[in-house]
């Protein structure tokens, strides 16, 4: 094993979790960046752009989930492996991110293409907002192969104890979109002026030269996998132990995806203005959260290889400091945001009913974020033990069981407003039922081996 695989189960855990969190975090807030600048340029078209981009996020959140799912069960799988020494069973199970790839990117595809005005329309899209949206629906879902591929390959690197080479991948692909946006969206010099479809391209472009990246590496002999051919042939057995840690995290992320297509369709009966506001929270507060998915990504192989290796003190130990770092950074992370709300928010326009409605939904969707760091946490936590329901149980609860029934209830109660409080009210309770578990878990397995607290 090479250096960086051997540090998960030596290395001072401290610096561990800084070398594996400063890397992924780079790559995720960068990611989130070219969301954020893809909304600065678009906001020129109107708010009715801002919106469209709002109502297509839920539908790419599921591309994402697939990918993220994928990725986390190709890296637990990996990191444990590697744990227990066993080295031409990692290269088996990367073998199998083409194939997984390439079967859910044309599924998403193929739905964006045949079915994009009924997908919209169960969105919760306006009428004066469809014509738009439907435009970057089908651009950017001709990139979900590409999209998917990049998370897969990226977290099993990332699985290796390598944090830096999928750090460059998602960076240099989400720069180029950054890049390429105003070119293609305002059409500036020979480029043509294609508005929202020009986001949409930019994008496109910028995932496939991401999986370029991707394949240097993974196929190039720069990473610890050495992948043959006879590696590549899908494998059912080594699939079905992906899918059993990884389907859980990918429908945690699907069910956040339609608790938010619930959320749209409440919010549409504001209209068209209340969808660009949360537009712009969303893609706001992302950004903030995006340390959260770094740190995760980080602690994730550790527990893996700690687990593989038998190392209880020591895996325990990572999710305690893992936990209060990341709550610690988004307490910070919260100040700002409070603070500087309303200039935050006037980036994105100059519309006075848009920022009425959007400094709030800013204001009180970020409230408890700091709640959602440890959750998370946990979350990869039982993904590295390879209990993939529990993780799937504390997500559901916190996106889906507790959130869905407070954004009808708190609308029913105050209106607009009560739909920005179920936010921060969701993700404490989900804290609090997270933190019991993996306590319970904590306590479990302390009663087989002596793991000081």
């Amino acid at each position: 094993m090479l250096n960086h695989t051997e540090r998960l189960g030596s290395a001072p855990l401290p610096s561990l979790l800084f070398h594996l969190s400063v890397p992924s975090v780079a790559a995720t807030v960068t990611a989130s960046l070219y969301n954020v600048v893809d909304t600065l340029w678009v906001a020129r078209l109107g708010h009715e752009a801002i919106a469209a981009l709002a109502i297509v996020f839920p539908y790419q959140i599921l591309a994402i989930a697939v990918g993220m799912g994928t990725g986390a069960g190709i890296s637990a799988l990996v990191s444990r492996r590697f744990g227990e020494n066993n080295i031409e069973a990692t290269n088996h199970a990367g073998g199998q991110v083409f194939f997984l790839s390439t079967l859910w990117g044309a599924l998403f595809v193929l739905a964006a293409v045949c079915l994009s005005e009924p997908i919209l329309a169960a969105l919760g899209a306006t009428p004066d907002i469809m014509e738009q949206a439907t435009s970057y629906l089908v651009i950017t879902s001709y990139g979900a192969p590409a999209h998917i591929f990049i998370l897969v390959v990226g977290n099993l690197i990332r699985g290796s104890g390598d944090a830096f080479r999928p750090m460059v991948m998602m960076v240099a692909a989400s720069v180029l979109n950054i890049v390429l946006d105003p070119f293609l969206i305002l059409g500036i010099g020979p480029f043509p002026a294609l508005g929202i479809s020009g986001a949409a391209l930019a994008t496109v472009v910028a995932q496939c030269i991401g999986v370029l990246i991707g394949l240097y590496y993974l196929l190039g002999h720069r990473t610890t996998f050495r992948i043959r051919a006879s590696h590549i042939r899908p494998n059912l057995r080594l699939i079905a132990d992906i899918c059993r840690v990884g389907m859980p995290a990918s429908i945690q992320e699907v069910t956040e995806s339609l608790a938010f297509i619930l959320f749209n369709r409440v919010l549409s009966a504001y209209g068209s203005i209340a969808i660009a506001a949360i537009g712009i929270a969303m893609r706001v507060s992302d950004l903030a959260f995006m340390p959260i998915i770094g740190v995760s990504h980080a602690l994730l192989p550790v527990v893996g290889f700690n687990f593989g290796a038998g190392n209880e003190k020591r895996l325990w130990s990572a999710v305690r400091l893992a936990c209060i770092g990341i709550m610690a950074l988004m307490v910070l992370m919260t100040v700002v945001y409070e603070v500087f709300a309303p200039w935050i928010v006037g980036l994105f326009s100059s519309d006075p009913e848009v920022i009425a409605a959007a400094v709030p939904a800013l204001r009180i969707g970020i409230a408890a974020i700091s709640l959602i760091g440890p959750s998370v946490m946990f979350v990869a936590t039982f993904q590295g033990l390879s209990r993939g329901n529990m993780a799937l149980f504390l997500a559901l609860t916190r996106q889906f069981l507790v959130f869905v029934p407070l954004v009808y209830l708190f609308n029913h109660l105050w209106g607009l407003t009560g739909l920005w409080v179920s936010l921060p009210a969701a993700d404490t309770f989900g804290f609090v039922i997270a933190l019991a578990f993996i306590y319970r878990e904590y306590r479990r397995r302390r009663q087989t081996v002596d793991v000081p607290l």
